[in-house]
Order: structure tokens, then sequence, then C-alpha cells
């Protein structure tokens, strides 16, 4: 044989293992379907807890609480790397860290946030029957590591999340988060229920992507393979068939519903405990523009008996104050259209209009040609909802500057909707029924929203990849591989259904990054740390949110003595003038490191590893609280009935009165009555707000904008996902955590009915 011969063959035995390698690749024959893992099966020391139980009391008798119940901390929305972004998330190319399987979400919630309960809830449109019930079994691990049921280091909930995103604000009902209250397996639901998308879903790989993953880093290949397995799976599955009570389902299908309506449906077919928070409804990534709470309120979207908590904060933003700016307008015809900018809000359909105007103009075209090119940018945006920002081609999204975002709010929701808001919805009566009118009663709850199988991030501000949900391609090149950046153009797309590009493309990842932070908690007023008593306590609604500090929280209406009447979450109807008392306590400053016992129990390379060498540890010292701040919402008393009158008048007073606290004490109390109530002779509700001093978080600061001497954001300097902003810059500025406490529903009552009624 020739050496030229031998060297041909040599060369075609590559290419043909080459070619082989690569169709076995795409043939998924390399992937492996992630496990649950093991749960670590040690319990947090009872002394501990014992310890921990009676701090807490005494610095409530401290600060004039007669009768504390035990708060708790809590973190109902998790997701593990069985959910499919989060496991798309976890690839080394996205920054990601690999595996986090349901057991290190116990584990991080026993040993690294030691929270008191959490729930799992992987999105449903990612879970098969296999990863459903390793899911649950992945539970009952956790809470079998508690030696006392009826006193447990760690209470764990399962669930899941319904995923819904539609294409306009007629279809779109959000994201709901589902908690089951058993821990009994053969009780739950044989397989969770997803959401049935108006919008176009990709559950399976396409031949290019199937390929080129795997050779964008090729180290991390294996994890590649997992991942098209992964949605392999889930695409395998087969559909359950419509019309047929859920008990009668094969267990390995698929169940869907439309509309919140069928979820509650399905739900009250399977008769198990459950309750359904609805989560980011402020969060303009997915969320149409234009879409608000009016339309739940009707055609049965709501269920008082699964719907009464609302999440008013999580890794991805507040969803809690009302702004009268819109997105998008709409005419007397129904036709949307691009508002003009006001003073403290700029559209994003506005600035595609500025972009394009402005290269047309450095072209050198007519005036005349760049403003019409401008209407049609604004149009052709506003016509393409979340996926308008494809109008202005090529943009880069430094150039958006911080149009669409809610400029005075404190780390708002990207691309903030506010009439996805908690003061929105509570502001609503539906008059469709009369007299049985409904509203929206809603408890105010946190979550961290975390996709590493992190509850309860926001002990510290640290690695903002895994403690904040940042991921984003890392290497420069393979960044503007996957992004295919265009040259911006002065001529706006005529694409007239940009619903339809790629994930990547539809929606606004990279400006988005600037506005994760790290997770809320929910904190419930509970007669003990059981289930049950964690349960009762969400369901009267006795529970508050933090932005993931512990800060202490009681809201109470309160006699003319100040005996505690009826605490936070409580409706009522009164002929009295109503008084309130609100007291709040700082949350303790941590020390560095882990406490001695989670060391010992956990292992230091856990520690490290899950924990990212720091938990949650406690020193003797608490934060200062600055103020107090009381909201007044006023709902609707007739059909239609404004937010804001012709005089200016608003139903939602955001600060309506607020309380600055001693700087010697960390810990304040105030007391005050609404003086307009008899006068006003209408509903009312009342919820606090306790505001801590500031201390540096992760993107505290959003988008870092630059300002001229008019205020108006000139450049930002956004904190990156990829490797243009040092991993280990955690891009901090100074803002205050916050807690909030759920309202207090004061409905009018004539003061002769009342005299009547106590009779």
């Amino acid at each position: 044989m020739t050496q030229r011969r031998a060297v041909a063959l040599f060369v075609s035995a590559l290419v043909l293992s080459a070619i082989t390698y690569l169709a076995l690749a795409y043939m998924g024959i390399f992937g492996q379907l992630e496990t649950a893992g093991e749960v670590t099966a040690v319990a947090r020391p009872q002394q501990v807890i014992t310890q921990q139980q009676q701090q807490q009391k005494t610095t409530a008798l401290q600060a004039g609480i007669t009768e504390p119940k035990q708060i708790l901390f809590g973190d109902l929305h998790v997701h593990t790397t069985f959910s499919i972004d989060a496991f798309q998330s976890s690839l080394q190319l996205m920054g990601g860290e690999g595996a986090s399987p349901p057991s290190d979400a116990c584990d991080f919630a026993r040993f690294c946030s030691a929270l008191d309960f959490f729930s799992i809830n992987d999105h449903a449109e990612s879970l098969t029957s296999s990863k459903w019930n390793q899911t649950l079994d992945s539970i009952a691990q956790c809470n079998a590591s508690s030696a006392d049921a009826s006193n447990p280091d760690l209470v764990a909930f399962s669930g899941w999340e319904w995923t819904q995103a539609g294409t306009e604000p007629g279809n779109h009902f959000g994201h709901k988060v589902v908690v089951l209250k058993s821990d009994k397996k053969e009780e739950l639901p044989k397989r969770p229920i997803y959401a049935i998308q108006p919008l176009r879903v990709e559950r399976e790989a396409t031949p290019a992507q199937r390929i080129a993953l795997p050779l964008l880093h090729f180290s991390d290949r294996q994890r590649a393979y997992d991942f098209f397995e992964l949605t392999d799976s889930v695409a395998r599955e087969p559909v359950c068939p419509e019309g047929v009570n859920v008990r009668d389902l094969p267990d390995n299908c698929r169940e869907g519903a439309t509309t919140p309506r069928e979820l509650f449906d399905k739900l009250d077919q399977w008769g198990v405990e459950s309750m359904v928070i609805p989560h980011g409804n402020t969060w303009g990534l997915y969320t149409p523009p234009g879409t608000s709470w009016d339309k739940q309120l009707k055609n049965d979207n709501q269920d008082s008996d699964y719907q009464f908590l609302f999440e008013v904060y999580s890794g991805h933003g507040t969803s809690e104050e009302y702004r009268d700016w819109r997105a998008v307008r709409y005419d007397e015809k129904g036709k949307p259209y691009c508002p003009e900018p006001s003073d403290d809000y700029t559209p994003s359909c506005w600035r595609a209009g500025e972009l394009i105007e402005q290269r047309c103009l450095n072209e050198g075209l007519a005036n005349s040609e760049c403003t019409a090119r401008a209407k049609t940018a604004r149009l052709t945006y506003v016509l393409n909802g979340i996926a308008g920002h494809n109008t202005a081609v090529g943009t880069p999204f430094e150039e958006w500057l911080n149009a669409g975002q809610c400029q005075d709010c404190d780390r708002p929701a990207f691309n903030y909707r506010p009439g996805g808001s908690v003061q929105y919805a509570l502001s609503l009566t539906n008059f469709d029924n009369e007299p049985e009118n409904q509203r929206f009663r809603f408890g105010l709850m946190g979550s961290s929203d975390n996709h590493s199988a992190r509850p309860g991030t926001g002990y510290k501000e640290i690695s903002r990849y895994g403690m904040a949900d940042i991921a984003g391609v890392q290497n420069t090149s393979t960044h503007k591989l996957i992004y295919q950046k265009q040259k911006p153009s002065a001529v706006p797309s005529d694409d007239d259904n940009m619903l339809d590009l790629g994930p990547v493309k539809r929606y606004e990842f990279e400006r988005g990054s600037s506005f994760y932070y790290t997770g809320g908690l929910i904190a419930t007023h509970a007669n003990g740390r059981s289930r049950e008593a964690i349960w009762d306590a969400m369901q009267r609604r006795e529970v508050y949110a933090t932005t993931g500090e512990r800060l202490l929280l009681w809201f109470d209406m309160v006699d003319a003595q100040g005996n505690a009447l009826h605490p936070m979450g409580s409706e009522l109807k009164t002929g009295q003038t109503p008084r309130f008392r609100v007291t709040a306590v700082g949350a303790f400053k941590q020390k560095p490191g882990c406490p001695a016992d989670a060391i010992s129990d956990f292992g230091p390379d856990k520690i490290e590893s899950v924990c990212r060498g720091e938990c949650y540890n406690p020193s003797d010292e608490r934060q200062q609280i600055e103020r107090i701040e009381i909201v007044r919402v006023e709902p609707q008393m007739y059909p239609d009935e404004p937010i804001i009158t012709a005089e200016g008048d608003s139903r939602i007073q955001n600060v309506w009165k607020s309380f600055t606290c001693p700087a010697d004490s960390d810990s304040c109390s105030v007391t005050f009555d609404d003086d307009r109530f008899l006068e006003e002779a209408r509903n009312v509700v009342y919820y606090a707000r306790a505001i801590q001093a500031p201390t540096p978080k992760i993107n505290g600061d959003t988008l870092r904008c630059e300002y001229d001497a008019n205020g108006n954001c000139i450049r930002v300097r956004p904190c990156y996902a990829d490797e243009r902003t040092d991993k280990g810059d955690q891009c901090l500025a100074e803002v205050s955590s916050k807690a909030w406490s759920s309202p207090i529903f004061v409905d009018y009552l004539d003061p002769i009915q009342e005299v009547a009624h106590n009779l």
C-alpha cells in the first residue's frame, strides 16, 4: 500500500467516523435522562430550631406583640433542571454549573438558606410522568428526613408551574404556580397540568441544533446530549384525550388546560387541596403589552378557593405598583396605537420609531420620509407585541436605553406591565352577577422563581449566576453566531408575524438579564411548624412577602385600646372608623460563611458547590427599619369607575401614609386611623410596607442609566450575562429590602345596618 493511499484511507476513516458520530448524536444515542438525586437525610438540630423559636418570640414580645404566632419563612416557587429552561441555563455554554436536580432543592433549603418550608414547581410543560413521580419521591425523601412530623425542621410541598403565555392581551393569562397540600403520593395527581398555548412553543430541537450545540462547548457535550434527551422525552409523551375525567386518564399522558377555569376544573376533579398562585404578572418578557387583570375576573377565571395568594416579588422583580402609563393604547375602534412618552416612561414602540427615524436622517433622506418610517415602525411594533423589538432591525439592545421600563420602581420586572400589578387587581370589581360582586382578595407572598434548585436565595447578595437567574452565552463569537446580529437598518421590518420567530429573536433575553435579582420569601404567621399549620396560615392569608431578607412584620386592625382584632389577610364589614397597627423588626445582619452544624451535616464540598460557600448565618444584630408605608386601594363601586378621576384623584394611593422610624432602634410600631372611611362610605383595601435601610443588592440599579441635565437616560451600562461583565462582578447597588403585608379588606357597612347585624 502506497503512503498516499494510506493517508487517503486514514482521512476517509476519520471522515466516516465523524459522520457516524454526528449521525448518532443527531439520533440522540448519547443522551441520558437526569435523575432526581439523593437527599441528604439529616435534619437540622432540634436545639437550633427551638432556639430560633424562642428568640423570635422574645423579639415579638419586646415589640409589643402579646400573643405571637410563629413566623416561618418559605419559598413556594422553585425550579430544578427537570424544567427545560433551567436545564438549558445549566449548560456551560450559558455560564451554568450542571445538574441541579430535585434533591438539591431540599438540601439547599435545609443547609444553605435554612428555610422552614419550600416547594418544587417545575414547568408542567417540561414534566413527563416519570419526572413527576421522581419529583414526588424526592419530596417524600426530604420530608422523611425530619424526625418529628408535628415539629419538622423543614416542610417540603410538591407542585408545578402552569406556564401560559398568550399572543395578545385577550388570550394571555400568565404563569401560575400550583402547590399541593398532601405529602402522600397516593393522594396526589398522577400528572401535572400544563398550559395549552396559543403561542408557538418549540419542544423538539432542530437538526442543526442537535449537531451544533455539543460542538459549541465540546467539553460539555454530554450535557448537551442529555438536554436533547429531555426535550425528546417530553415530545414522546402522548397528549391526554380530551373530555375525560382526569382520574380515568392514562398515567403516562400529558394533561393540559387552556384557561384558568379549565385548570380549576381539573383540580376539582382530582379533589386534592391545592392553591394556585399567579406570578410574574408585570413581567413583560412574555406578557403582551396591554394585558390587564380585568378578563381574569370574568368567565369564572377566578376561583378564590384556589387563587387567594399573589406573588408580589420574585427574582424576576416586583409586580406591586400601578402606573397610569401603558406600552400600547387602543382607540375607540379597538385598534392598537403607540402612545407618546411621558416624563417617567418611554414606550418601546416609541423608541423604535426614534431609532428608525435617526438612521433615516443619518442617511440624508427627507424629513417627511423619515417621519413616515418612524410612524410605520411604531405601528409595526405594537402589532407584534412582545416580539416588536425586531421592528428596528439590527439594534444593539443598549440603544433601547430604558424604554419600556418602570423608571421609579424598586427592582421592577422587565418591560413592566402595570395592568398586571397587584394594586390594579385589588382595584377591580366584577359587576356581572350583582349583588354578588366579585373581587380579587389576594394575600401577598414572595418567592425566588430560582432555576437552579435553590429555594430562598435572598439571604446574601452573592453569585449572580445561580443565586439570581442570570444566564447567557459566554463566548463572544458563539454569542454572535447564536443571536445572528444584523446590520442596523433605517427601514423598519415588514415582517407582520414576528411572534413566529424562534425564542432567541422573539424575546428580549439580552436586555432582560439586567432585571434578575436574588429571590423573595413568603412568611406565615402559623400556629406551629407542621404542614397543616403552615397551610392553614396561607389559607387565612395571614402571610407576608419579603425581598429575601427575614424582616418580622405584623399588621392588624385594632380596637381603641390597641388590642388586635383582625390580622393581615382578614375580610370584615364595619360602620366604624377603622384603626390599624403595624409593627416591623429588621432582619438579622449576616455573618460570613456557614453555621458549624450546616458544615458538619452537609459537608464542606457540598457547602461550596450547592451553597456557593455561603449560608444563612445570622448574627445577633438586626437591620434598621427606616420607614413604614401604608397603601390604600379603593375597589370599584360601579362599572367602569376609573382609577384616576377627572379631578386627578386616584383610587390607588400608593403611599397613603408614611411613618419615619427611630434611627436608634431595629423595630418600629405605628398606629393610625382612616378618618375618610365613614365620609366616603366605600370599601377599602389596606396593606403595609416595611422598608429597611439600603444595602447592596445584585442588579439593584438594573440598566445603570446615565442621565443628562433634563433627567433623560442617554446611556446604559448593563450588567451583561456573558463575558463582557466579569463573573466576579455582582453588579451591586444600594437599595432597600422590604416586606409587604397581606391586605386587610374592609367593606363599608352602614352604621344602622351594623347595629341591626349585631343585634
